[in-house]
């Protein structure tokens, strides 16, 4: 217990450059606090002592404004940052490394009792502020969730996904790295993981200009050839800058 403990604090100074030493952690940060009675209050559920941890639960919420349910598994070394207002349900399974921002709610949506109704978080996965993963599915190992981000499909291992719904906007296969420092993306931030439908409106404008120049150097063509052709106006041609700067 007290190694699990260590590893948490440890993660968390690791993590978070703005924790400066266990005793900050241990009295200053809800998201430890949080997992810590969870521990206690699992330690209940699982020993038939249901409403004890329940309750034990509830008082960790009103404590910490992080509610996890004493049914949800949780793994060694989880990062809750911040932490108000998240929300993991009672099939919830939170693998080793992970980390969670404020606001993210891992829900369900089936109502059937007894079945895998929450999410499976393999470990390495970061979640973004106010993101909302919903169903019994599984996230892949290293993934990122972006901020406010609705999943309600299983996402890759190593992806990036984003959106309500989310889609996957990166993908860097295999493993995710055993280095915190290289594995680990703020919020689920990454660089240069520009969004899909993005990329396509970019491809549309490139490809609706060069049909611009087509038509240009056509109509230019005809007029030589001595035959009467009204030229586009310049405020009817498409202004693929502006519209660019609207798309990014």
């Amino acid at each position: 217990m007290f190694n699990r403990i260590r590893e948490d604090i440890a993660s968390i100074i690791h993590k978070d450059p703005a924790a400066r030493n266990a005793w900050e952690v241990i009295t200053c940060y809800p998201g430890f606090q949080a997992i810590l009675m969870h521990g206690w209050a699992q330690w209940c559920w699982t020993r038939g002592l249901k409403w004890l941890g329940r309750f034990i639960s509830h008082i960790a919420r009103v404590l910490t404004g992080i509610e996890i349910h004493p049914g949800a598994t949780i793994g060694r070394r989880v990062f809750i940052d911040h932490g108000f207002g998240v929300v993991i349900g009672e099939t919830a399974e939170v693998g080793d490394d992970c980390t969670i921002y404020q606001g993210v709610t891992l829900g369900g949506t089936s109502l059937s009792r007894g079945t895998k109704r929450h999410p499976t978080l393999e470990p390495g996965v970061i979640v973004g502020a106010g993101a909302k993963v919903l169903g019994g599915f599984v996230i892949g190992a290293g993934a990122k969730i972006g901020s406010n981000s609705v999943v309600v499909k299983p996402v890759p291992a190593g992806a990036t996904a984003v959106g309500n719904p989310a889609h996957i906007i990166r993908k860097d296969g295999g493993q995710p790295d055993s280095s915190a420092a290289q594995l680990f993306s703020a919020y689920g931030v990454t660089q240069n993981s520009d969004d899909p439908i993005s990329k396509v409106l970019h491809k549309l404008i490139d490809n609706a200009v060069s049909q611009q120049e087509q038509i240009e150097k056509l109509t230019s063509a005809i007029c030589k050839a001595g035959i009467a052709c009204d030229a586009q106006s310049d405020k009817d041609k498409l202004n693929p800058e502006q519209i660019n700067i609207l798309v990014d």
